[in-house]
């Protein structure tokens, strides 16, 4: 038989086996769970100005340096940890964005503590989530983005503006950015590689 073609994906997808990975598994898959959001808006903020295939690279050099994002331990980093962190080559060694994921993970406990879950509000700001892009233009930012950066910013966390979030939203599922020829768009699934029939 034929080989089963691959399928079509986003654009960005095809440049890199993990960006491709990444794409395939995780882009764009609704997500609920408070600090697994966490981690992903962390990681979205070292992100900003940066592409986001540096971000995967490292992103187990993150989890180690970062206490497997445990919002309860980094809340209590201090300057040395920032100390430490910065001589982290695992990491992107950007101060002012490990200054702000230790602040962030505090202003996620004050949230929690408060009776407040993170995950609840996040998806409570976005009332037609999943969004499902149909147009094929990705925006960089967005109304719900601009409101949810207002709210974040309101409860205390800091590198958080419209546009860091919308690549949040996309990357938590809150929208469906694949392109309307991928084959992940509207939570399609790639074709089947089995041949034959079924046992």
């Amino acid at each position: 038989m034929p080989p089963t073609p691959s399928p079509t994906r986003c654009r960005w997808a095809s440049t890199d086996p993990l960006l491709r990975d990444y794409h395939d598994t995780e882009w764009g898959v609704p997500v609920h769970d408070a600090r697994l959001l966490w981690e992903t808006l962390c990681l979205e903020s070292f992100q900003a100005g940066l592409s986001w295939l540096i971000v995967l690279r490292r992103r187990d050099g993150f989890r180690r340096a970062f206490a497997g994002f445990d919002p309860d331990q980094v809340a209590r980093f201090d300057e040395a940890d920032v100390d430490r962190l910065m001589d982290d080559a695992g990491i992107i060694r950007a101060r002012a964005k490990i200054v702000a994921t230790i602040g962030n993970a505090r202003a996620f406990c004050a949230m929690r503590d408060r009776g407040e879950d993170f995950a609840r509000f996040a998806w409570g700001l976005v009332p037609d989530a999943p969004i499902v892009n149909r147009t094929g233009t990705v925006l960089a930012q967005s109304p719900d983005s601009v409101a949810l950066s207002k709210a974040l910013k309101a409860r205390g966390f800091t590198f958080v503006g419209p546009v860091i979030v919308y690549a949040w939203m996309q990357a938590v599922g809150m929208v469906d950015d694949h392109d309307p020829a991928c084959f992940r768009h509207a939570g399609g699934h790639a074709p089947s590689t089995t041949t034959g029939n079924p046992a």
